[in-house]
């Protein structure tokens, strides 16, 4: 069984920097893709940024690009999302989730709260 378990959010002021982790247990490694989504209340899911245990495939989404990087830690099961020059906008819900068995994303995490304050 997969579970993916999100840390590192807090309250930040513009500007400021944060370093999210995703902590995974279970078969991850054979897992397609690993990925970053934000949400915020009443909008649309937003893709973050993605990247696979070997460290390719690396993509970003527009609203992160120059900002943002996504690394992964085989030996610890983990995958980080360094974010820098955080904008109010930021401010959000960030998920982990994992495409296992599967070329969508079908296993998520809790969550973990990012609030940038202006």
């Amino acid at each position: 069984q997969v579970q993916l378990v999100e840390s590192g959010g807090g309250l930040v002021q513009a500007g400021g920097s944060l370093r999210l982790s995703c902590a995974a247990s279970g078969p991850i490694f054979t897992s397609y893709a690993m990925a970053w989504f934000r949400r915020v209340p009443g909008k649309e899911r937003e893709f973050i940024s993605n990247i696979n245990w070997s460290g390719g495939n690396i993509e970003y989404g527009d609203s992160v690009k120059g900002r943002c990087t996504i690394s992964r830690d085989i030996a610890k099961k983990t995958i980080y999302l360094q974010m820098n020059s955080l904008k109010p906008e930021d401010t959000a819900v960030y998920y982990c989730a994992a495409a296992l068995g599967s070329r969508e994303f079908n296993y998520w995490g809790q969550g973990t709260q990012v609030t940038v304050s202006s």
